[in-house]
């Protein structure tokens, strides 16, 4: 019989199952440490799926603006997958927050969900939540985001801030595609809609345009100033046209006809007839044709200005007793200078003008084919014709009155090359998509 002593020491020295001892004893560390490790993981994933989610939510309250933006942002955030309410899944809405700016014009949205754990536990970790009365773990992420304003660019502009300034007739014919419109009160569009792009007023809004939109803020003439740009006007006299066919001429110094080389400012005192067409050259630089106290009557003829010559068009004087207007049948063909202090401006009435401004038949008598803006801030017309670019300028026409009310054709079919043809649109900062700030 082998001795005790003999078997003790070969149990101490034998190696076998070591391993597995080892291995047992390190278990429950080292499957925590993996546990937790995965967790940690998906905690990090979780929070970044929370953070796109609350952004998206922020941007559609903001967006939105209206008094269900909580909704929208709680629709968004479902879409993203977590349903408020649902599955430890909690979304947070609120307004008038504080912006980086001072402000209390932002919107705060916050997403939360409470995760169970799983492995984490088995190294200690109790979690900083429970869900359903087990440990659990709160993941968060909150956004920030404000409803940001863009200019929105206008072919038709009514300044008048009281009553309707802009509205329709029937008008089955008019064609404002690519336009917009404003109106600084309200805008009524009786069975037809322009087919604006937008019709904004700073009341109410009513048929105008494809998209509608009131309580818009109102626009502020951005042209009043330009008559800054008026040399002084030394007129002995204002010589009228012959209201009948008998009555004495205007003076030659008043008519017209031919072929003119101009340059700078021309001054003309009274009215202005042409009795044959009138082409107006100007190089390559811009003329101003100031009419004081008088119309331009083309008489049945055409103006016209040559390929890269600039004409503005301006009436001016002491107001009452004298209509400072187009008329006379004919043709307006003439674009507007591209440089210079009238650049972008084809006609322009002098603001201080209240008298003899109106227009019954804007765009058709006299036929329109204007590049530029037609500027009367005074005037109450009647747009009724269809406006096309001169025949050598840039498709771009801006029309700016007191008050527009459009019949018939009423198109526009010169557009979306302003920015070529000199002229900066009138344009006014109307709300956009939301902004993330934080």
């Amino acid at each position: 019989m082998r001795p005790k002593t003999s078997l003790l020491r070969k149990l101490i020295g034998d190696r076998r199952g070591n391993v597995a001892i080892v291995t047992a004893l390190c278990l429950p560390g080292l499957l925590g440490a993996v546990g937790l490790g995965t967790e940690v993981a998906g905690w990090y994933g979780t929070q970044r799926n929370l953070q796109n989610a609350a952004d998206a939510a922020a941007l559609a309250a903001a967006t939105n603006a209206t008094e269900f933006f909580d909704e929208e942002a709680v629709a968004v955030a479902a879409q993203y997958g977590y349903v408020n309410g649902q599955n430890g899944v909690t979304v947070s809405v609120v307004g008038s927050q504080t912006c980086p700016d001072g402000k209390t014009t932002c919107y705060r949205v916050t997403l939360t969900h409470t995760a169970k754990l799983l492995l984490a536990g088995i190294v200690g970790y109790a979690g900083d939540a429970t869900l359903a009365g087990a440990p659990a773990k709160r993941i968060s992420a909150t956004a920030l985001s404000i409803q940001d304003v863009a200019p929105r660019e206008y072919c038709l502009v009514a300044l008048s801030t009281s009553g309707t300034a802009l509205q329709t007739n029937g008008a089955p014919k008019a064609d404002l595609s690519g336009c917009s419109v404003m109106s600084n009160s309200n805008a009524d569009c009786n069975g037809h809609n322009l087919k604006a792009e937008y019709g904004d007023a700073a009341g109410v809004s009513s048929n105008c345009g494809l998209k509608q939109n009131s309580g818009v803020k109102p626009l502020q003439d951005p042209y009043e100033d330009l008559v800054d740009n008026l040399p002084a006007q030394n007129c002995a006299s204002y010589p009228q046209a012959p209201e009948k066919k008998k009555g004495d001429p205007l003076p030659p110094a008043n008519q017209l006809a031919g072929y003119f080389n101009w340059s700078g400012d021309m001054v003309k005192c009274g009215d202005i007839q042409l009795t044959g067409d009138v082409t107006i050259d100007t190089g390559l630089g811009y003329a101003t044709l100031i009419i004081k106290n008088g119309g331009l009557d083309l008489n049945g003829h055409t103006l016209r200005t040559t390929s890269g010559s600039g004409l503005t068009i301006v009436f001016t004087g002491s107001g009452a007793g004298y209509d400072h207007i187009p008329t006379g049948g004919g043709e307006i063909d003439i674009q507007a200078p591209t440089t210079g202090p009238w650049s972008g401006v084809a006609i322009y009435q002098d603001p201080a003008l209240t008298d003899g401004v109106d227009l019954s038949a804007a765009g058709n008598d006299p036929t329109w084919n204007i590049t530029g803006l037609v500027y009367l801030p005074k005037a109450d017309l009647t747009f009724s014709g269809a406006v096309n670019k001169s025949s050598n300028g840039k498709s771009c026409f801006v029309m700016v009155a007191n008050s527009i009310r459009v019949n018939g054709t009423g198109s526009i079919l010169a557009k979306g090359e302003c920015e070529q043809a000199g002229l900066t649109m009138p344009s006014t900062d109307v709300p956009s998509r939301g902004r993330l700030v934080f």
